[in-house]
């Protein structure tokens, strides 16, 4: 399982909605916003893309990855987990 850009595009989110609020609370240029408003847009749609688009991920990834800002690094936390081993009877 490949996460390298899921785990990229997961903290561009957050740095990107960070900066939003940030320039949101202070300056208010719109510039900024201009700029950061579709990064956070496009790294959204992406974690979402990438995450659902992985094979054997638990529904629970899935789900998380659809929370605006912090989705990616809470999917990826739940992908650190181990897979839990069925029990084979003999």
């Amino acid at each position: 399982m490949r996460v390298s850009p899921l785990r990229a595009a997961a903290h561009l989110e957050l740095i990107t909605l960070v900066a939003m609020l940030a320039n949101l609370a202070t300056a208010r240029l719109e510039a900024v916003s201009s700029v950061l408003g579709p990064t956070h847009g496009c790294a959204y749609a992406f974690v979402v893309l990438a995450t659902w688009r992985l094979r054997n991920v638990p529904a629970g990834a899935k789900a998380v990855a659809l929370v605006p800002g912090v989705g990616g690094l809470l999917a990826l936390r739940v992908l650190a987990r181990p897979l839990p081993v069925k029990a084979t009877q003999p």
